[in-house]
């Protein structure tokens, strides 16, 4: 979806310094061929995002052997099983895609 700063300004009722300062300084994002997307993820940014996305998959696995637990999908050591209060406690953020590969800026596509 989207939506320009002057949009949410007036939907929030908040000063469009303020929403700009939000969207720019505090998420992070930055205008990309008139869209605001997420700044590109440093390695540091991507090991962390794995060893944590390690760290709660092991934690899921522990918790296989309670007796309310639910199927969530397959995966290389076999099916996984998820105790339902760990993703009851589980809170995420945005959705972010880490390639194996360096996507192309607008500009490097167009050459």
């Amino acid at each position: 979806m989207r939506m320009k700063i002057r949009e949410i300004d007036l939907k929030l009722e908040i000063p469009k310094s303020t929403v700009h300062e939000i969207v720019h300084d505090t998420l992070g994002y930055r205008k990309v061929s008139a869209r605001w997307v997420p700044k590109m993820l440093t390695e540091d940014h991507k090991l962390q995002r794995v060893e944590i996305s390690q760290r709660l998959l092991q934690r899921c696995q522990q918790d296989n052997g309670d007796e309310d637990t639910t199927h969530i999908g397959v995966g290389p050591g076999g099916d996984f099983l998820a105790n339902n209060n760990f993703f009851d406690n589980l809170i995420t953020g945005d959705e972010t895609w880490v390639h194996l590969n360096t996507p192309e800026t607008k500009r490097d596509s167009m050459t």
